[in-house]
C-alpha cells in the first residue's frame, strides 16, 4: 500500500476536500493487487475509505440520498478495518458516522433529494443543523 498517498488522502478528507480525497484514496485502492488473497481485506477496507469520501462529497453537494446510500456501504466495508489500519481510531470514526447516518435518515424525510429555487434556502437551514464532519484520527 502507498502509505504516503494514503496519509495524504486522509488529510484531504479531514480538511473536507472530499472529492480530492476520493481521487487519492482510489489510486491507493487500485494499487493493491486484486489476485492476492492476503490483501483481500485491505482492498475492501480501502474501498470503504474511498466510499466514505464519496459519501461526504455527495453530502456537500446536497445529494443526501446518495450520501446515505454510499455511507451505508462504506460503514459495512470498514467492518474489521482495524486489521488494515491499526493506527487509526476507527471506534471514534464509527461513532461519528453513526451520528451522520441518523442525520441523513432524518434529512431524507424532509425531501432534500431534488433541489430547486427556494429549496436551496431550506437546504442551507438544514445543513446548519448538521453534525460536525467526521475526522479520521490516529489512535491515541
Amino acid at each position: 500500500m502507498q502509505r504516503n498517498s494514503f496519509r495524504h488522502g486522509v488529510a484531504l478528507f479531514n480538511r473536507a476536500h472530499f472529492f480530492d480525497a476520493h481521487e487519492v484514496l482510489e489510486d491507493v485502492w487500485r494499487s493493491v493487487p486484486r489476485d492476492c488473497d492476503s490483501r483481500r481485506h485491505l482492498r475492501l477496507h480501502l474501498q470503504g475509505m474511498v466510499q466514505l469520501a464519496v459519501a461526504f462529497h455527495h453530502q456537500s453537494t446536497g445529494n443526501h440520498v446518495g450520501a446515505r446510500s454510499v455511507l451505508e456501504r462504506a460503514m459495512r466495508n470498514l467492518n474489521g478495518a482495524e486489521s488494515s489500519f491499526p493506527d487509526l481510531d476507527l471506534d471514534r470514526l464509527r461513532a461519528e458516522l453513526e451520528i451522520w447516518r441518523q442525520h441523513l435518515d432524518d434529512s431524507k424525510g424532509r425531501g432534500e433529494k431534488n433541489l430547486r429555487g427556494q429549496d436551496v434556502r431550506r437546504l442551507h437551514v438544514l445543513n446548519s443543523s448538521a453534525p460536525a464532519l467526521p475526522k479520521i484520527m490516529r489512535r491515541r
